[in-house]
């Protein structure tokens, strides 16, 4: 494998960890206005990105593989959790 066909594998493996870290914290921000009201779109996106790459990598680890499903699952959990902690704990 050269270093293109390389690159394009790492994309696609983080891709939807990054996909979901963006979308989710679109929707926190329309869904929760005023409680989002003093964070940036990207300070929510960002760690719930880095969360779900996380459970992807972990989710590779344990069965050997990617694009299983309860790794999406794993994924979406994590990114919820990560969102609930910065919009709802932290402010604490």
């Amino acid at each position: 494998m050269g270093p293109i066909d390389a690159f394009w594998h790492l994309l696609n493996l983080f891709l939807p960890a990054a996909g979901l870290g963006a979308v989710a914290a679109a929707a926190t921000k329309l869904l929760w206005r005023q409680e989002t009201r003093g964070l940036a779109w990207w300070r929510l996106a960002v760690p719930t990105a880095v969360a779900a790459a996380g459970v992807t990598v972990a989710g590779l680890l344990f069965y050997g593989q990617d694009g299983r499903m309860a790794t999406y699952g794993a994924m979406v959990l994590a990114a919820a959790l990560t969102l609930w902690w910065r919009v709802f704990l932290r402010r604490r």
